[in-house]
């Protein structure tokens, strides 16, 4: 019997579209890390491709507003937030920028233990990029989390 949920991909998987998909896989690749797994193209287009972060997994294509799949360029503005881990945020980040990117928030120190910030790509995906550099025990990251917050 097939397996319903195939073990070679994780429960939830992101799938993003873009208008310039190629160009958008070779940013994520070059820029967050990410490893190309398949790609099918259609006619020049991207119809799916699926890019690993490590154990993570995102689909990507390009537009076809003719079946509604359209990217937040189009559609004014995005409202999803992709976060992911990186060996060095600050490189990664200045490298997000150099490639295109736009800086939405600088890195910097967190309360919760990552050295972090955001960037919007060129195809209008918000990303949050950090390194964790303290490890904080529930308490701990509790007591940061009301004084960050004013409670």
């Amino acid at each position: 019997m097939t397996n319903p949920i195939p073990d070679d991909y994780p429960k939830l998987t992101p799938a993003l579209c873009v208008d310039g998909a190629n160009d958008a896989i070779a940013f994520y690749t070059k820029v967050l890390g990410a490893t190309e797994r398949m790609r099918i193209s259609d006619g020049g287009k991207v119809g799916h491709a699926e890019l690993e972060f490590d154990d993570s997994l995102v689909m990507i294509s390009d537009e076809y507003a003719e079946i509604g799949v359209v990217g937040p360029k189009t559609l004014g503005g995005t409202a999803v937030s992709l976060n992911v881990y990186v060996e060095d945020v600050d490189a990664t980040f200045a490298a997000a920028l150099a490639a295109g990117a736009t800086e939405l928030r600088p890195v910097s120190e967190q309360f919760y233990g990552d050295r972090a910030g955001q960037f919007l790509d060129p195809w209008g995906h918000r990303w949050g990029v950090a390194s964790r550099v303290e490890e904080l025990d529930h308490d701990e990251l509790a007591r940061r989390a009301a004084e960050a917050m004013g409670d």
